[in-house]
């Protein structure tokens, strides 16, 4: 598989889940404005922390006036999920050199990662195509990063006007659980995806989204736990 390929398959893969990504890009950018952090800024921030999740808490934190070490610090547990997608690319790209690395650290976000993963688990470390399978996440990381940038600069740009009720942001969940669910192929996947589903709707009160850290760590404890199947 060459770089141009790699990358073509990965970009191809993002494109569906875009199409979740964009109202919650506008519902993002109006937000923002709403919570009186600047047109500039706003766009800025998803740039720079490039993040959903943490860009609304982020954004509703500022509009409350919160202390700046309590909105660093919320920020920065609601993106502790990031170091599971890491753990779970490290050996397909640890021949990589440090820049390829930084780069693809900054772009891996949930939808890069969902989009990119089943290529990525069919690159089997040592495989010849290991050799190339940075550029598959390459590719829809890059194709999220700018839909997310153009969604933003049409929240802001026109969100303000948008109803505040309208309820667009439902669109990002259908899309991960129509990605997820073909990816089910075993009961230990299986297990796992129960198990982080009721943790996070048991954990949904908890502040700052921990609740979604803690359902990870339980759905890959709950999938290690399960014998693995034999052929």
């Amino acid at each position: 598989m060459t770089p141009r390929i790699a990358f073509a398959l990965g970009f191809r893969a993002v494109l569906p889940i875009l199409v979740g990504v964009a109202p919650f890009g506008v519902i993002y950018g109006a937000v923002a404005l709403q919570s009186g952090i600047p047109a500039l800024a706003a766009m800025a921030m998803s740039s720079i922390v490039f993040a959903g999740s943490a860009q609304f808490l982020l954004a509703q934190l500022v509009g409350a006036g919160a202390p700046f070490l309590l909105t660093a610090g919320a920020v920065g547990l609601v993106n502790l999920r990031h170091a599971l997608y890491s753990a779970s690319v490290a050996p397909i790209l640890a021949h990589l050199p440090r820049r390829w690395k930084i780069l693809l650290a900054y772009l891996l976000t949930d939808e890069a990662y969902a989009a990119a993963i089943p290529h990525l688990m069919a690159a089997r470390p040592g495989s010849p195509q290991a050799v190339n399978a940075h550029w598959i996440l390459f590719g829809s990381g890059l194709g999220l990063w700018s839909g997310w940038q153009l969604a933003t600069l049409a929240g802001v740009l026109i969100g303000a006007q948008l109803p505040s009720d309208l309820g667009l942001d439902f669109a990002l969940p259908l899309t991960f659980i129509a990605i997820v669910v073909p990816m089910l192929q075993s009961r230990g996947l299986l297990l796992a995806a129960l198990t982080a589903g009721a943790v996070a709707v048991a954990l949904v009160a908890l502040p700052y989204k921990t609740g979604l850290f803690i359902a990870a760590l339980a759905g890959l404890v709950a999938g290690a736990a399960m014998p693995r199947e034999r052929n």
